[in-house]
């Protein structure tokens, strides 16, 4: 034994000593890698609020900056399970989930009323309860309207947006998929509601992980197939219908959210899956009107653009996060 630690210190030093310049700077990067996976294992938790279990995932040094990540549709913080150990060496990363959606408690439609301004309520509280009095928000579909709610309400709160696919502006409605949410906005009838409840089947979501992406091998199917358990629950399609239909209350705020971007000029990383049908770039571009200073990043991929690009919007995050919000060392 002892002549294989002698042996082994001694190849090491030779290593080092005779090693050209560029492999010499590998070990910082190494290093870096190291803090990441050394420091970001990830506790599953729960906190009540107004009797509600929120359900959230959160990974990070208690005193790092808060980094805030509000899930899509029809998904739950599951989608962040591979950024999460990119970013919490750095900062307290919190991933809740949505009454209704994934492990967060599903109320009887009777009992809880599901809407874009009630979660965002939900959210808010939670925000409290775990103790982000300031945060970054990463914001994805639904994540958009409940995070921007967030955001006119407390914008001393918001120290930057990263923004995923999320919509704030009429033009990222102007598509085809739109098309029977918005009769259904207009008239809220069984016959409308119908059109819409395909969306919330197996073929629908799996289109969800299949349309747009630059490679299908690269896209777990645990994906779809856990957002569907959820969604195959007694009461949750109606639910999410009910939650399309409140998504009709979203358009007419989008002035007062794009009048809080000109006048707060929050820090903004735009990272858009450009295959998106759901929202297509045409939501993407019109952020820069109101925020010139924000960086946008059009991605070859589709709507769940983290399945695909997670190392890579990892990267911008770190970059953009450092610039703008005050890290943990």
């Amino acid at each position: 034994m002892k002549h294989s630690a002698h042996a082994w210190a001694l190849a090491t030093s030779l290593l080092l000593a005779f090693a050209p310049h560029g492999v010499q700077a590998a070990p910082s990067a190494a290093k870096e890698a190291t803090n990441v996976a050394s420091t970001a294992a990830v506790s599953y938790r729960t906190v009540k609020i107004d009797g509600l279990n929120i359900f959230y995932r959160e990974a990070g040094p208690k005193d790092a900056p808060v980094l805030l990540l509000l899930h899509g549709f029809p998904t739950s913080s599951q989608m962040f399970r591979n950024l999460i150990p990119r970013l919490a060496d750095r900062y307290r990363v919190i991933a809740p989930d949505y009454p209704g959606y994934g492990q967060s408690d599903m109320p009887a439609m009777d009992k809880f009323q599901y809407s874009f301004d009630n979660l965002a309520k939900v959210i808010d509280k939670f925000t409290e309860a775990v103790g982000a009095k300031h945060y970054a928000m990463y914001v994805q579909d639904y994540g958009a309207p409940i995070g921007y709610r967030l955001a006119a309400a407390h914008p001393e709160r918001i120290t930057a947006i990263v923004v995923q696919n999320g919509n704030a502006y009429d033009e990222g409605l102007d598509n085809e998929f739109w098309v029977p949410a918005k009769a259904y906005w207009a008239d809220k009838s069984v016959a409308n509601g119908n059109k819409l409840r395909g969306l919330f089947e197996l073929s629908a979501t799996k289109w969800q992980y299949a349309e747009g992406y630059r490679d299908a091998a690269h896209i777990s199917p645990d994906a779809a197939a856990t957002d569907q358990f959820y969604m195959d629950r007694p009461g949750n399609k109606d639910i999410q219908l009910e939650m399309f239909y409140s998504y009709g209350t979203n358009p007419p705020l989008y002035p007062s959210w794009q009048a809080y971007f000109r006048k707060h000029q929050p820090p903004m990383l735009i990272v858009w899956g450009k295959g998106d049908k759901i929202f297509p770039p045409a939501g993407a571009h019109p952020y820069l009107r109101d925020l010139p200073k924000a960086e946008l990043h059009l991605l070859d991929t589709g709507h769940f653009a983290l399945e695909e690009e997670s190392e890579k919007i990892a990267g911008l995050m770190r970059t953009f996060l450092q610039k703008n919000v005050k890290a943990s060392k």
